[in-house]
C-alpha cells in the first residue's frame, strides 16, 4: 500500500506541470504511456494464441498521436496507412506459416484504434480552449472517484461487481467512488472558475463527473480483459505497486475520450 502511494504521488508530481506546460512535453508524456501500453498489449497476447505486432502498433500508436497533436489534417491518413501497414506484415506472416494471421491482424487493429486513436484523446483534451482547466477537471475527477472506489471496496465491499474480470471491483466502492467523484467535479468546477478556469458551475461540473466516474471503470475492466486472457496480474512492471503503463492508462483513455466529447458538445 505504501509502495502504491508513493508510486501514485510521483506520477502526480510529474504529471501536473506537464499537464500546465502542454504542448510538445505534454504530447511526448502521453505518447510514451500510450506507446508502452501498446507494447504490453502485445506481449501479454502474444503468451497465449495471438501474435500481433507490437512494433506496427507502438509505431501506429506514436504516429497516430504525432498527427492528432501536430497535424490533425493527416490523422485519418496515419490511421489508415497503419492498418494497412498491419494487414500487410500479418499476410507475409500467413505466407511464412502463421495460420492464425487473420486473428492476429484483428488484434493489431484493436491495439492501433484503441491505444492510438482512442487514446488520443487525451492530447485533444488539451487542445480545447482552456485546456489545461479540463484536462485537469477530468483527470481528478476520475483519480478521486477511482481512489474512493478502491478503498471504499476495501475496507466495506460485500458484493462483487465482476468476479471474473475483476474480482477485487465491489458495487459497494462503486456507487461510492460514482458519488464522490460528481459531487468532487461539481466542486472543483466552481473552485476552478474562481481561478481563472473556464465560467463553469457546480451544477454543470456535477453530470460530468457522474459520467465518467459511472463509466469510465469500464476501461479498467476492459484492460482486465486482456489480463485474464493472458492469465497475469498486471500488464507490467515498471510503475511499483501499480503494474504497467496500460494498468496506468485504463481507465484514463475512457476518460480523455468521454471528457472531450462531453465537454465539446455540452459545455463549450
Amino acid at each position: 500500500m505504501v509502495r502504491r502511494l508513493l508510486t501514485a504521488l510521483l506520477l502526480l508530481a510529474l504529471l501536473l506541470p506537464i499537464a500546465f506546460l502542454g504542448g510538445t512535453p505534454y504530447v511526448i508524456l502521453v505518447a510514451f504511456f500510450a506507446s508502452t501500453a501498446a507494447w504490453e498489449y502485445g506481449l501479454m497476447l502474444r503468451s497465449r494464441t495471438f501474435e500481433p505486432s507490437p512494433i506496427i502498433m507502438v509505431g501506429g500508436v506514436l504516429l497516430i498521436l504525432a498527427a492528432r497533436a501536430f497535424r490533425p489534417q493527416a490523422a485519418s491518413l496515419v490511421l489508415t496507412a497503419s492498418v494497412l501497414a498491419a494487414m500487410t506484415w500479418h499476410l507475409v506472416r500467413y505466407e511464412q506459416g502463421r495460420e492464425h494471421a487473420a486473428a492476429d491482424l484483428a488484434m493489431s487493429i484493436a491495439g492501433i484504434v484503441y491505444l492510438g486513436w482512442i487514446g488520443a484523446y487525451l492530447v485533444d483534451l488539451r487542445l480545447l480552449p482552456n485546456g489545461v482547466w479540463w484536462l485537469l477537471l477530468v483527470l481528478t475527477t476520475v483519480w478521486v472517484a477511482d481512489s474512493t472506489a478502491y478503498f471504499v471496496g476495501v475496507r466495506y465491499g460485500r458484493h462483487k461487481m465482476s468476479p471474473r474480470l475483476s474480482p477485487k471491483k465491489s458495487w459497494e466502492g462503486y456507487v461510492a467512488g460514482i458519488f464522490v467523484g460528481t459531487v468532487f467535479s461539481g466542486l472543483l468546477a466552481g473552485l476552478f472558475t474562481r481561478f481563472g478556469g473556464p465560467n463553469l458551475s457546480a451544477v454543470q461540473g456535477m453530470p460530468l463527473g457522474f459520467a465518467l466516474s459511472t463509466l469510465t471503470t469500464l476501461g479498467d475492466l476492459g484492460e482486465s480483459l486482456f489480463k485474464r486472457y493472458a492469465g497475469v496480474k498486471d500488464s507490467g512492471d515498471f510503475l511499483p505497486g501499480h503494474g504497467g503503463a496500460f494498468d496506468r492508462i485504463d481507465s484514463l483513455i475512457w476518460a480523455g475520450a468521454l471528457g472531450y466529447y462531453w465537454i465539446r458538445l455540452l459545455l463549450l
